[in-house]
């Protein structure tokens, strides 16, 4: 995707555990490749994605070896075009997500999330896990809910805001913390007020809001634990084209 001279990337984690693969959200797939008019809409025309086959995370994923069954889990930060348009092509796969986001997406939208989100997405059926939110503390978050079933050290982190149940998932890699804030923030300059963030992207940023006071809150939140310097963790987010190049495989 790409602002003017500033462009994004929109990407996926995968984990490796003893319960299988695990995606942390889809991005984009082979669908919407295949009739980005009708799954993805005029919002198209706004973010300019750049529809490769080759760069959906099935295709990546089938370099690496594996095949679309080992994929058990897909846990999306939120129900956002970009974020959920690859589940089709893991139809297996288990997709949790909060109760919250469930509800503003597919239960009882309101008037502008029925504009936001694409039920074509998700018209295939997939099995959808929802999360009420835990009784666990991370790092100053409350709320936090333990996935103990999908993989030990996996943590649901609620960051509601920019939509209505939006999350993070906190990540133990053993010895560090990887925070996957999802569209918590958009570029790193959010957090440590020194690198740029284009100015397009703060206004799409307050105009997709569901909640942009809990937005500016996120913000404060995770800006405080960059500062921390903590030396156990990492923070990323899904679009900064810089922290994807910084975290991602060699290669990538």
């Amino acid at each position: 995707m790409r602002f003017p001279g500033a462009p994004m990337v929109c990407h996926v984690l995968l984990l490796e555990t003893e319960s299988g693969l695990v995606l942390v959200d889809s991005g984009f797939g082979l669908q919407d490749i295949a009739d980005p008019e009708h799954r993805i809409g005029p919002f198209r025309h706004v973010i300019r994605p750049v529809l490769t086959s080759e760069e959906t995370a099935l295709r990546q994923v089938e370099r690496l070896g594996f095949n679309p069954d080992d994929v058990h889990h897909i846990l999306l930060t939120h129900f956002d075009i970009d974020h959920i348009g690859g589940l089709s092509d893991f139809p297996r796969a288990q997709v949790h997500l909060s109760a919250a986001e469930a509800q503003g997406a597919i239960h009882h939208p309101s008037f502008t999330e029925r504009q936001r989100y694409h039920p074509l997405q998700w018209a295939y059926g997939p099995a959808i896990v929802e999360h009420a939110p835990g009784k666990e503390v991370w790092r100053g978050f409350s709320g936090v809910k333990a996935l103990v079933d999908i993989a030990p050290g996996l943590l649901m982190v609620p960051l509601p805001g920019h939509t209505r149940g939006h999350c993070g998932y906190a990540i133990d890699t053993g010895g560090r913390w990887l925070l996957h804030a999802g569209d918590a923030f958009y570029y790193l300059g959010t957090l440590d007020g020194r690198s740029k963030v284009p100015l397009l992207a703060c206004i799409q940023e307050r105009l997709l809001a569901f909640d942009f006071r809990q937005v500016r809150n996120n913000h404060a939140r995770l800006a405080a634990l960059q500062a921390d310097a903590e030396p156990d963790l990492d923070i990323i987010c899904a679009h900064d084209p810089a922290l994807f190049h910084k975290f991602a495989p060699a290669g990538q």
